[in-house]
């Protein structure tokens, strides 16, 4: 029997076998995982959504009290809105982007032995 010699392979179909596994993989790891559906999808702007108004109510509520208390040339509720408006916006951002972490996290790269390719 004769040992069949494969051709060198080139950098692009190996980048794009690589590429091609990784997205078949992930592919199989969502259909073998719990399927998220409408109600998931809804809960998550609900979440989002009360992540971000919850810091806003607090920065006006206590800007209210603090124009009550101490009258200035400035508005603390107008202040503090914003600031409670930028807080909400950047947890909001930070829970998507810990959830987007969590949806698209990389497989690891597929090893291949070299010698057995060219055996």
């Amino acid at each position: 029997m004769s040992q069949v010699k494969l051709p060198p392979k080139d950098n692009s179909n190996s980048k794009l076998a690589t590429t091609i596994t990784v997205k078949v993989k992930r592919k199989l790891q969502a259909r073998e995982g719990k399927e998220h559906g409408v109600w998931f999808g809804l809960g998550m702007m609900g979440l989002i959504g009360w992540s971000v108004a919850i810091p806003t109510l607090l920065g006006i509520s206590l800007g209210m009290v603090l124009d009550s208390y101490y009258p200035s040339d400035f508005s603390w509720t107008l202040a503090l809105l914003m600031a409670g408006l930028v807080l909400g916006c950047f947890n909001a951002w930070h829970w998507v982007a810990t959830e987007d972490r969590a949806i698209h996290k990389k497989p690891p790269t597929p090893k291949t032995n070299k010698e057995d390719l060219n055996e």
